[in-house]
């Protein structure tokens, strides 16, 4: 685990420029770091660095950048491939000097070229440079657990693990893409291809870059789409052959994530995907395996008895912290500096404390990542199911609502709140996405006029008639296996963990699980009413039913009480005439007005679609990483 960057530039960046870049993901590499310099075809210069988290092979063997034993193959990487001595049987031929899996790679590239990615079993971003081919490629993992940016302009590439390596790099110019802006305060998060600035993009997951000549090429070796939509094909119609399958592929899972030469551990939050996920980690292990769970001083989100009565009874060595809204309050502050992009999901702090509490014991944390999307576990998707059953009566009102008397009436205004969702949600490309009250329209609205010609994207993914499901159910999770999962949850894990030099493994998004859930009926995932039925039921053959079944709580964020108490002073400087005519990136005068308002509304919006906390939460985070990183320019 690390962070890499890099760059093909025909103007010349100095050996001291290159170190300066890479040491600003110092936190994602403490052990140990490299760079190194080439010369390629077309009077480009081709510099590759990487910071390390020693993980496997702890012996300066596993210096990066690694070369190859004919100098051909130049790589920097992070992550891990779980299956490298699997791999390296196959490899036998190849003279390896080192235990790591990073020669795998290489050994790999050389035998089967870059098609070498299918093979591997893991989360990664590489960047591999073939002196032979004069080519450097880009590759991520499938489902994008490893995050991979890159800069492209004037037939140039730099890229990184992180944006502050590129925003390090001489004659970056950080113009941001006031495009995404209203996505981004809708949704929270920045999804790939897109970044915050002007020709910066994430490489998608399961995508691959080839460089070459100054000009770049991408494509995708796997995605949710086609994976889905060649697995659904041979579905596994018996539920007890299902389960069993299941159960064997995330046992051999949870056992490839245990290789490790440092200390691990597992995050155990006591609900269904983490204890799982715990259970086996323990019956692999056959002893104590560490575990790690906050809990909150607030009774109504803290889940900290439910983990420990998991961890008594699996018997794991377990620590608990208990943590205050201070100690929430106090992290805020860390936010755009180790997510260095706009990121507003307020669970990234509570995340982020309890990867400083897991640091402490171990270097690896197991987590249970990936349950929810995979087998239908977040509450949306009960709504989902609602809605399609409402569609067509939605339809009707809708209609109804449109004709020119009844129009001029404003009914519609009138009906029920959640009436008033279901009759608008009227784009078939968007029929999973219905959300509430006025959130898209006021988040575009906060964004200042663009410029004409200027791209802006919807606040919603306008996709859905690409994937193969007619059950909307199954559509909104392929949906958020393909944006919320990596974009959000796998973002908000890697920066946290990350901060503090801790690398988090996720067997549920096993390539082989993920591809075995595809064949598994929805019906064994959503039955009766029962989110996750098979991955519950697979918990229950290890751990007492009465010990998981309850509502989920998560982790709460006081957000209003932030907005409207301790953090109310700031977010009134950043809606101040000055710091808004300075920026040139918001509405001044809708902006004013809405977080007034919200000021002042206090909770009385709580129901009715008009608390607009998730809004003022991501202006303010926004607001937050422009100080940081442009006002101090």
């Amino acid at each position: 685990m690390c962070g890499i960057c890099g760059y093909i530039r025909r103007r010349e960046v100095t050996p001291g420029q290159l170190k300066k870049m890479n040491d600003t993901m110092y936190h994602r590499g403490p052990d140990d770091s490299g760079e190194a310099f080439y010369e390629m075809a077309g009077g480009y210069h081709v510099g590759l660095a990487q910071r390390r988290l020693s993980i496997m092979d702890l012996s300066a063997l596993g210096h990066q950048p690694m070369h190859s034993a004919d100098g051909r193959v130049v790589v920097v990487y992070n992550g891990e491939i779980y299956n490298f001595r699997e791999l390296r049987e196959e490899l036998a031929d190849y003279p390896f000097r080192s235990d790591c899996d990073t020669e795998v790679i290489i050994a790999a590239y050389l035998k089967w070229g870059v098609s070498c990615v299918n093979r591997f079993n893991g989360m990664f971003a590489i960047a591999l440079y073939d002196r032979e081919e004069e080519a450097v490629y880009l590759i991520r993992d499938r489902i994008g657990k490893k995050p991979l940016y890159y800069w492209y302009e004037r037939e140039e590439l730099v890229f990184a693990s992180e944006l502050k390596p590129i925003m390090a790099c001489p004659d970056f110019h950080a113009g941001i893409d006031r495009g995404v802006l209203s996505r981004y305060l809708f949704q929270q998060y920045i999804n790939a291809p897109d970044s915050v600035y002007e020709h910066v993009y994430k490489l998608a997951p399961g995508a691959i870059l080839k460089f070459q000549n100054g000009q770049i090429e991408t494509w995708n070796y796997w995605s949710v789409r086609e994976a889905y939509a060649e697995a659904s094909k041979m579905p596994v119609t018996g539920y007890e052959e299902a389960k069993e399958q299941l159960k064997a592929l995330l046992q051999r899972a949870v056992s490839l994530r245990m290789i490790a030469d440092v200390p691990l551990g597992t995050f155990l939050s006591g609900g269904y995907d983490s204890s799982l996920v715990t259970a086996m980690a323990q019956a692999h292990a056959g002893k104590p395996v560490k575990t790690f769970s906050i809990g909150f001083y607030e009774e109504n989100y803290n889940e900290a008895p439910y983990a420990r009565a998991v961890a008594d009874y699996l018997g794991t060595a377990h620590t608990e912290l208990m943590i205050g809204e201070a100690d929430m309050l106090q992290m805020v502050e860390s936010i755009p500096e180790y997510y260095d992009e706009p990121f507003a999901d307020p669970s990234q702090i509570p995340t982020m404390l309890v990867c400083k509490l897991a640091r402490e014991q171990v270097t690896v944390a197991l987590s249970g990542d990936g349950g929810d999307e995979f087998y239908c576990g977040y509450n949306i998707y009960e709504k989902v199911a609602q809605a399609q059953k409402l569609d067509v009566p939605g339809s009707l009102v809708h209609s109804l609502c449109g004709m020119p008397g009844i129009r001029q009436l404003g009914l519609e205004k009138r009906l029920p709140f959640k009436v008033r969702v279901i009759a608008g949600n009227r784009d078939r490309e968007t029929k999973t996405q219905f959300s509430a009250g006025n959130y898209p329209g006021m988040a575009c609205d906060m964004v200042g006029k663009l410029p004409s010609g200027k791209r802006v994207l919807p606040v919603h993914y306008p996709v859905e008639s690409s994937y193969p499901a007619g059950d909307w159910q199954v559509r909104r999770m392929l949906l958020d296996m393909d944006t919320y999962l990596p974009g959000d949850i796998l973002c908000k894990m890697d920066r946290a963990s990350m901060k503090y030099s801790l690398e988090a493994r996720c067997p549920i998004l096993d390539p082989d699980v993920m591809d075995f859930s595809y064949r598994i009926p929805h019906a064994f995932k959503y039955a009766a009413g029962d989110k996750k039925h098979i991955l519950k039921e697979i918990a229950y053959d290890y751990i007492p039913r009465e010990l998981l079944e309850r509502p989920k709580k998560g982790f709460g964020v006081p957000l209003d009480k932030w907005l409207r108490g301790p953090l109310k002073e700031q977010l009134l400087c950043y809606i101040g005439h000055d710091f808004l005519k300075r920026q040139n990136l918001f509405d001044e005068s809708y902006v004013q007005k809405m977080v007034g308002s919200y000021l002042e509304t206090g909770d009385r919006g709580r129901g009715t679609g008009e608390n607009y906390s998730g809004l003022v939460w991501a202006f303010f985070v926004f607001q937050q990483w422009y100080t940081r990183f442009h006002e101090k320019q």
